[in-house]
């Protein structure tokens, strides 16, 4: 698949949108007139078959109340778990909510109480970090290690938190935002057998698993898990339909999903799921392939490009195409650039809004998280203000340690 069918490379104007990513950048960055690179939502239009099938249901013109325990919508699920994954799920385990992150700290209040422990390796998606201490839970880091073969989890460190009294959830992300880590089958058999071991549920994020660029492939946990456990997943992020808010999930345990639906539908008020979502996710699932692989070649090459611009420019730097995820995470320590440093020369003088790296923990400082999920044009533009910033500090530090009349 090609991406000539679709186009990704004809930028859409998104101001005036009441679009997080472009109109509200300055309330993370202090200034409205920057090209974003931020958040985990890409540039693009949707799906063709998703617009067609919002369309249709627009034009019917009834909005009421509705249900997302259908066979449509079930079926769909199901369909893309065996085509894109072959893994077989019993669509009596599907369960709905209105966000995975919404979902993930419903089942951290069901599985846990105030004071326990959320086991989560680091650096992470800043949202863990919120729904964990926003629950009144302590949260218990294993640090990702990486080598020449990459990003890696030491398991004897594992083990040991994971031993811990406190510990009560394995909070997984799958694939991991923000390193782009897949983990292998191996790796994901070794983390269940010790939860099991230490009666340690698992709440598996496995939004990004649609975005995988390595030879290893996805492998969703319920392919490999023992004892309670929860997969949750969107659409959203795959085919950049957030705004529709909506997920889903695979509760396996009939009794933790049923205090899940009485929680959903009775303490929180969710029975009627936005209506627009389930139609876009059945049409995503069912049809939306094609797109979809198209953006995958496309997002991989926009990857390929920050990598050969960023090391023609810093040979040191070395950087590889993650595994998975549009979100580059970049490793700059080998330049010794201070974070804020390099946040004020991207925002005063190249005007772009990148995430820094400590966004996700002590773990990521020295890095920088770039979202590539966009038109190459709109890419050219940050790739290049974020080389001229690295440049113009880089050269700054060395001539701080040479005698005066350093060349700048």
């Amino acid at each position: 698949m090609t991406t000539d069918i679709f186009d990704f490379s004809t930028p859409v104007d998104r101001r005036g949108t009441w679009c997080t990513q472009w109109d509200y950048v300055a309330d993370r960055f202090g200034r409205a007139d920057l090209l974003p690179f931020t958040i985990s939502d890409m540039d693009f239009a949707t799906a063709p078959c998703v617009i067609n099938a919002l369309q249709q249901r627009l034009t019917h013109g009834v909005l009421g109340y509705s249900r997302w325990k259908n066979e449509a919508f079930l079926g769909a699920i199901s369909h893309w778990m065996t085509s894109r994954f072959n893994t077989q799920i019993d669509t009596d385990s599907i369960v709905y909510g209105p966000s995975v992150i919404w979902m993930i700290a419903e089942m951290i209040r069901q599985w846990s109480r105030p004071g326990d422990g959320i086991v989560v390796h680091t650096p992470a998606y800043d949202a863990f970090y919120k729904a964990i201490q926003g629950n009144q839970r302590q949260l218990l880091a294993v640090p990702l290690q990486h080598n020449n073969a990459g990003w890696f989890c030491d398991m004897a460190q594992l083990d040991a938190v994971l031993a811990r009294p406190e510990s009560k959830i394995l909070l997984l992300c799958s694939p991991q935002n923000p390193t782009g880590k897949v983990w292998t089958r191996h790796e994901l058999e070794t983390m269940a057998a010790l939860c099991e071991r230490h009666n340690v549920k698992v709440i598996s994020d496995e939004i990004h698993m649609d975005m995988v660029w390595s030879s290893q492939p996805h492998t969703p946990w319920c392919a490999v898990a023992r004892g309670p456990w929860a997969l949750f997943n969107s659409a959203s992020k795959s085919f950049n339909i957030p705004a529709l808010t909506g997920a889903w999930g695979l509760i396996d345990d009939a009794s933790s999903r049923n205090g899940w639906l009485e929680a959903l539908k009775n303490s929180n008020g969710l029975s009627s799921p936005a209506v627009l979502s389930v139609v876009a996710h059945i049409a995503a699932y069912r049809d939306g392939a094609p797109w979809l692989d198209a953006l995958r070649t496309y997002l991989r090459a926009n990857l390929v490009y920050l990598a050969e611009r960023l090391n023609n420019a810093f040979p040191v730097l070395n950087w590889q195409v993650p595994e998975s995820t549009y979100l580059a995470w970049i490793d700059l320590r080998p330049l010794g650039i201070d974070d804020s440093a390099l946040q004020k020369a991207l925002i005063e003088e190249q005007k772009v809004a990148i995430m820094r790296g400590d966004t996700y923990g002590a773990e990521g400082r020295g890095f920088v998280r770039l979202n590539v999920g966009c038109p190459r044009v709109k890419l050219e533009q940050g790739v290049k203000g974020l080389i001229a910033a690295l440049a113009s500090l880089h050269q700054t530090r060395i001539c701080a340690t040479r005698p005066p009349g350093c060349a700048r």
